[in-house]
């Protein structure tokens, strides 16, 4: 069995999330993360925008379907590779890893140029958006959940935009009305699309929603040639069958 897919995939907890990017594409959000590991105790949670995505054999599906939602999309490998996406680093915080992080903050806050330690510190958080404990902490529908990070070989879209903040803190995350701001901000600026062709799997919860996607692709999907809809028709698949099978 291959530890790795050629596929990239993306669960989500409802159909009308499903609808949305196959009509728009992936929307960035800002997603807390848990940041304990680095060491500073007054801060444990950072919050930067992303799409994000598991490289794994659907043999394990199951696992990650239970915890992300039992709808999703499967994407070429070669779409994220073209569009920068990114396996994260797993950091062991007894690693040295650690201390670099630490040094280079430390560098930036003894610049005395304030332009220069600026720049720093936003390359040191697009690394640290690419970074995550072996395991830790998630909120999940404003839950705290422990979770063991490794086991998702996780790849992300993290975009760089003038108009879209690097990061947000817990307490302007925390706020419903700032994090819709900056959401919006992304949605504005920096959707991930794809076509039809990098669609290699439509993941729905049970055949009953069968119907359902194949009416919203013909009807909806207007971008789509009828072709293209033809093709994604064939990507339709129920994970409870699939899951009778692996």
């Amino acid at each position: 069995m291959n530890p790795r897919s050629a596929t990239l995939f993306h669960f989500t907890k409802d159909v009308g999330t499903l609808h949305k990017i196959l009509e728009n594409g992936f929307w960035p959000r800002y997603c807390m993360e848990d940041v304990s590991w680095l060491g500073y105790p007054e801060f444990s949670f950072v919050s930067y925008p992303m799409v994000c995505f598991c490289d794994i054999p659907l043999s394990r599906i199951k696992s990650h379907q239970d915890f992300y939602g039992d709808f999703g999309l499967g994407m070429e490998k070669s779409w994220a590779i073209k569009n920068g996406l990114n396996p994260i680093a797993y950091v062991n915080p007894k690693n040295a890893l650690v201390d670099h992080y630490q040094e280079m903050s430390q560098i930036a806050d003894n610049f005395s140029d304030q332009e220069d330690a600026e720049k720093l510190r936003a390359s040191l958080r697009y690394l640290l958006a690419f970074a995550k404990p072996l395991e830790g902490s998630m909120y999940v529908d404003e839950m705290l959940r422990e979770k063991a990070f490794y086991h998702e070989s996780e790849w992300r879209y993290v975009p760089k935009h003038s108009q879209v903040i690097d990061h947000l803190n817990f307490e302007t995350h925390s706020d419903a009305d700032h994090l819709a701001d900056h959401n919006y901000k992304t949605k504005q600026n920096c959707m991930l699309k794809f076509e039809a062709e990098d669609i290699k799997y439509i993941f729905v919860k049970d055949d009953s929603f069968i119907p359902g996607i194949v009416d919203f692709i013909g009807s909806k999907l207007i971008d789509f040639s009828e072709e293209n809809k033809k093709i994604l028709y064939t990507r339709i698949i129920s994970l409870e069958s699939l899951g009778k099978d692996i």
